[in-house]
């Protein structure tokens, strides 16, 4: 396993909405977005299933899988690889992490029917080209900043 850096264990508390890539019966790629991630220890991040049948299906046949997290401002963040462990509702080790899902999520983590824990494999960063033309990081969340103001004054 490996040691998920502080830097992207921020970007996850702060930014939760991981992109979670797996792969289908087929061979194809699947994307979805999962909203409910948690960093469950310094190796091992989750998600709690709450309407992710197809990403779950494509888990228990193969359980590969890639989560992207992004912060929108900075253009920065991480791709986090490993192979996922469902953990079914009912299960000791379900009800020993749901809690840590009702103190973030509250009532949203009712809906909970599955954890999804992957003990992470491989952790590697993301970032945006201007940054290879010396942009910093504040001119980026300074653009960036600016974009949203214009989509959601």
């Amino acid at each position: 396993m490996a040691r998920i850096p502080s830097a992207v264990q921020t970007l996850i508390r702060r930014f939760p909405l991981g992109f979670v890539a797996t792969v289908q019966a087929d061979g194809a790629p699947a994307l979805s977005p999962k909203g409910t991630f948690l960093v469950l220890d310094d190796e091992t991040i989750g998600f709690g299933n709450i309407r992710s049948p197809g990403t779950v299906e494509n888990l228990r046949a193969n359980p590969a899988v890639e989560v992207n997290f992004v912060d929108v401002f900075t253009r920065k963040g991480a791709r986090l690889r490993g192979r996922a462990e469902i953990l079914a509702a009912g299960s000791g080790a379900f009800a020993d992490l749901l809690p840590r899902y009702t103190d973030t999520w509250g009532d949203l983590a009712r809906r909970i029917t599955d954890i999804v824990r992957i003990p992470v494999e491989d952790v590697r960063p993301v970032t945006t080209p201007p940054y290879d033309d010396g942009v910093t990081e504040e001119a980026m969340i300074a653009l960036y900043k600016a974009k949203f103001a214009e989509f959601y004054p």
